[in-house]
């Protein structure tokens, strides 16, 4: 191991004489002093310390062992093997940003073909680079709702995912813009607002009552619609029921849940808002051979204008991540991602009512996608989350007094049917 050390022992002694001190353990004497030696075990080797750390990471609850039912903005979807093949190469994996077009053509064309596809599935005519993740897509189409408008008071859903409403908060703080937020039923004055904002499927699964959407784009408020990508294969895309931006977040498209990360957000929107629209954009063009030759274009952001000009801050796109959308939708094409809704949707609601059947539970909506509400009378929904774990199933997320469950092309009848008994058990256990 002494070749990855950059000093030798005598380099090290030398430098002690040199602040006259005789060991390194007395270098640090003052905070052993204070804190009491630490009793670090001796160093191993790369092979041992690999085995070692390869027992700590079995630990970790592992997708592979566990029957999955997460959701609630990060879903467990089938990855296709040539994702990673083509994500993993060397000259996506290490790219940097495409400043240089002249050389970075291939990775330029990536990019273009993401927002191409995005604008197919959203039905707007322009899609961004992508930016960090949904929360991020959505608070950023606020702020270019707000611009559009000179309006600064927005209205939200109170049905979108929470996480993604402290994003919304917290950028809308920082540009003293005002947020309402409310059921949307009601007389509501739509004309005051720069925009409104909804999540379809909502954050219960449920899918949103379209007529509201339309009474929004008939306002001068701008109509924001954060959608599951996936949905859009069995659903009305947003530009059919008025939406002028369209957000959402890409992660379900060939992306694993890693623990949470990575994302990534989308941000399609309607040609005419354009100049407004935020992060990077790739445009095609002609080169002097009259070739196709892609560059980015019209970049709005504060590294490449004068930062009051910007319309944002964001300085990444997240390619890589992207790049795995892209391939999964190019993979699956139009009828597997219609395949991909069809079955979740199909085994939720197959899940949902065999559960409807079992004593002391309850499907609080039924006008659901693939997600959907679930709630007990006997045992909280803390106790039978952790239960179901014991038993190797995550049932899903705690959502007030209700669990959230989602269902993906990944949990087979099977699953769901084991799903269903470790239920009955863990009820008759809590009695």
């Amino acid at each position: 191991m002494l070749n990855y050390e950059a000093h030798t022992g005598e380099i090290r002694q030398e430098m002690l004489r040199e602040i006259n001190l005789s060991s390194v353990d007395e270098l640090f004497a003052h905070i052993t002093a204070k804190t009491g030696r630490l009793n670090l075990p001796d160093g191993l080797s790369e092979l041992e310390a690999a085995k070692k750390l390869a027992g700590i990471a079995e630990k970790n609850y592992n997708l592979k062992k566990y029957i999955s039912f997460l959701g609630g903005g990060t879903y467990n979807r089938y990855v296709p093997a040539c994702v990673q093949a083509i994500t993993g190469r060397s000259e996506f994996y290490t790219s940097y940003t495409p400043y240089q077009p002249e050389v970075s053509q291939g990775t330029l064309r990536a990019i273009f073909d993401y927002q191409t596809l995005i604008c197919n599935l959203t039905g707007m005519d322009v899609s961004n680079a992508s930016v960090y993740d949904g929360a991020t897509a959505f608070a950023e189409a606020a702020l270019m709702a707000s611009r559009l408008t000179k309006k600064y008071g927005i209205m939200v859903s109170e049905n979108i995912n929470p996480e993604y409403l402290a994003v919304i908060r917290t950028y809308c703080y920082g540009a003293g813009i005002e947020v309402d937020v409310s059921d949307l039923r009601g007389d509501i004055e739509f004309d005051k607002y720069g925009c409104v904002l909804i999540q379809n499927p909502n954050y219960s699964g449920r899918v949103e009552n379209i007529d509201i959407c339309e009474k929004i784009a008939s306002s001068p408020a701008k109509l924001i619609v954060c959608v599951d990508p996936v949905s859009l294969a069995i659903l009305k895309s947003p530009s059919e029921y008025g939406a002028d931006i369209v957000v959402g977040d890409f992660q379900p498209l060939g992306i694993s849940m890693n623990f949470g990360g990575p994302h990534g957000g989308f941000i399609a929107c309607r040609e005419k808002y354009l100049r407004q629209l935020p992060g990077r954009i790739v445009g095609l063009t002609r080169d002097k051979d009259g070739k196709e030759a892609f560059t980015l274009t019209l970049q709005t952001r504060e590294q490449h204008i004068r930062r009051e000009k910007a319309t944002s801050n964001i300085c990444t796109n997240t390619a890589l991540t992207a790049l795995a959308a892209t391939v999964y939708l190019a993979a699956l094409g139009p009828q597997g991602l219609k395949e991909v809704a069809g079955i979740s949707t199909q085994r939720a609601h197959y899940f949902a009512g065999k559960l409807s059947e079992v004593p002391g539970i309850s499907i609080v909506y039924d006008d659901f996608l693939y997600e959907f509400l679930l709630k007990t009378e006997r045992v909280s929904p803390e106790n039978l989350i952790k239960e179901l774990a014991k038993k190797g199933i995550f049932m899903g997320i705690k959502v007030k007094d209700c669990i959230l469950i989602s269902v993906t092309e990944l949990n087979s009848v099977e699953d769901i049917d084991k799903a269903v008994e470790a239920v009955k058990e863990a009820l008759s256990q809590c009695r």
